[in-house]
């Protein structure tokens, strides 16, 4: 289900001349009964509301005086009402008074009036000095701290509850309602909604007021949306050439794959830069430590020593404002597709009772789910919101996973080969075979339904500083460490990071030194764990230069590393 809540305005959207009708009020109760929580948000005050209409234990929360009032339906009295902003300055509510202004309403937070009132406000407002904002509602004049409005409201509201916006479905009519629907993932204007609501929001209902919300409301019942393309959330993925090339936020399983060192990670970080933007909820399955630190707006749990609990993944995760990396470096090779099958059921029940996380990430996924991965588990996957596996061996993913995706990255040499080995598993034809290399930062993208696109990809912005930190000073894995062990083993000096590596690079005798460089093993390194080719070329010139001293070569090895890796930061 992508849709878990619904926010509607209530005069000119619910309500028609202050009444909600029977079967709008219907409506809303078969709403609630399928699990969704339901909303109001409104320029109202509370006294006002409960005089005209009945059933405002229908709602989850009501955000009440545009945004300034937080109301719980249910809850004991002295619980049940919290103003997000101070009482409105008695100074203003004087002057207006002194000055004529009726009808005057004051409530917990707002202050308002009707036109023609409006000249007389605003002068009142910037006499006095006061910090405040007008807004204008169908002629209706509302006064409210700066940064006050329904949006704000709404965000409390479905703090309170657990709920992310990108999981709720908003519906209005007029000017007050711009920037909560705004904040909706999918916005909705009834029929009678003013002209400038209805284009920018994604849907607008055949009919008007109530009518139009049970509309919205049976939709929602039968497909959850599943027409409506929210066109505005989609992740820009690079250029094409028929132009930008994107993805949708929702309901896109995508598999990303290629040789070693051929920018799987690179297109990976892109999409994961941009869900994040975006402000949507992701969990990472890093099961070799490459995420170790970390994600913009993700916290990494557990390490090398040890891998984090289910518990304490699910317990983060249920901020919808803080996305995880679930490091698993601290477990045994054996040991990562076990925990991945046992946590994902855990993981998908509360994407079920929440909404998110929005996305999973999961890389090495030949690993996590190789053949044999449980069917159950692999059906999961397919109710997720957004779903990213990485992989350098796609035909070794369980093919039951496979059959859940829908869309398929290829990167590096062959990519004919990755997308017939996609085709193969979901049973589609490739629409044409002639694919080339693709060179660095190209990718072939191909959605189930429509044809392969060659796109060149928008680079992250963050990759190549988090590359240099984790491999400069960071902590790798036992197996992507360098070891120091000559020629007869008599050694076992671990290096696990690039730092670590040019100190024990100076200790190390000689013919440590020069059995390693002859076997091309700096260079292999660098290449094959640190995923460096660049340096790993330039290392490797130095390993087939003839007739060098040890003493030279450490030392031009360790420059060609210092000069990458410890230059001065970019700016940020």
């Amino acid at each position: 289900m992508r849709y878990h809540a619904v926010a509607c305005d209530y005069d000119g959207t619910l309500a028609a001349d202050g009444h909600v009708g029977d079967g709008t009020v219907a409506a809303l109760e078969r709403l609630v009964r399928s699990g969704r929580r339901l909303l109001l948000v409104t320029g109202r005050q509370i006294d006002e509301l409960r005089r005209d209409f009945g059933r405002l234990d229908l709602f989850d929360r009501i955000v009440a005086e545009n945004g300034a009032v937080l109301y719980r339906p249910g809850e004991p009295a002295e619980q049940a009402v919290s103003p997000l902003a101070e009482g409105p300055p008695a100074a203003l509510v004087e002057r207006l008074r002194d000055l004529g202004v009726e009808p005057l309403g004051v409530g917990s937070v707002i202050v308002a009036t009707w036109e023609p009132n409006g000249e007389t406000v605003l002068h009142a407002i910037r006499d006095l000095g006061l910090e405040m904002q007008v807004i204008f509602n169908k002629g209706a004049i509302m006064v409210l701290p700066s940064g006050m409005n329904k949006a704000s409201g709404l965000a409390a509201a479905l703090a309170e509850l657990g709920i992310s916006e990108h999981s709720t479905v908003g519906v209005g009519d007029a000017e007050n309602d711009h920037a909560f629907l705004a904040a909706c993932e999918c916005a909705v204007a009834v029929a009678n909604a003013l002209p400038a609501v209805k284009e920018r929001c994604d849907l607008v209902t055949e009919r008007d007021h109530g009518a139009g919300v049970v509309e919205l409301i049976d939709r929602l019942l039968a497909d959850d949306l599943a027409g409506v393309d929210v066109v505005r959330h989609r992740l820009p993925l690079g250029t094409g050439e028929a132009g930008e090339v994107s993805v949708p936020p929702y309901g896109l399983r995508l598999l990303v794959a290629g040789p070693s060192h051929s920018g799987k990670s690179t297109v990976t970080a892109a999409l994961l830069e941009r869900v994040a933007g975006a402000g949507y909820q992701f969990c990472l399955i890093d099961p070799e430590g490459d995420y170790a630190d970390g994600v913009e707006g993700a916290v990494v749990l557990g390490d090398v020593r040890r891998a984090p609990t289910g518990e304490e993944v699910l317990r983060l995760l249920e901020d919808v404002r803080q996305s995880v990396v679930v490091n698993l470096l601290g477990l045994s090779i054996d040991d990562r597709p076990g925990f991945f099958e046992a946590f994902l059921p855990r993981l998908s029940a509360l994407c079920a009772r929440r909404g998110h996380p929005h996305w999973l990430v999961v890389d090495e996924a030949h690993h996590m789910m190789p053949e044999g991965f449980g069917l159950q588990p692999a059906g999961l996957l397919g109710e997720m919101g957004g779903l990213l596996l990485v992989t350098v061996h796609p035909g070794a993913v369980s093919e039951p996973v496979v059959r859940a995706l829908n869309a398929v990255v290829a990167v590096g040499e062959r990519p004919g080969d990755i997308l017939g080995t996609f085709a193969a598993a979901t049973g589609q034809d490739i629409p044409h075979r002639d694919f080339p290399d693709l060179p660095t930062g190209e990718l072939l993208f191909w959605e189930l339904g429509g044809e392969p696109v060659r796109v060149e990809l928008i680079p992250p912005e963050e990759e190549r500083r988090r590359h240099r930190r984790k491999y400069a000073t960071g902590e790798l894995g036992e197996d992507k460490s360098f070891y120091f062990r000559g020629p007869r083993e008599a050694l076992n000096l671990r290096a696990d990071n690039l730092t670590a590596f040019c100190r024990l690079a100076e200790g190390v005798d000689d013919d440590t030194w020069t059995y390693h460089l002859g076997r091309g093993d700096y260079s292999r390194w660098l290449a094959e764990q640190v995923k460096d080719e660049e340096l790993a070329a330039e290392v490797a010139g130095v390993e087939q230069a003839p007739g060098e001293s040890a003493a030279e070569t450490r030392r031009r090895v360790c420059e060609l590393i210092e000069a990458r890796y410890t230059a001065p930061a970019e700016p940020t």
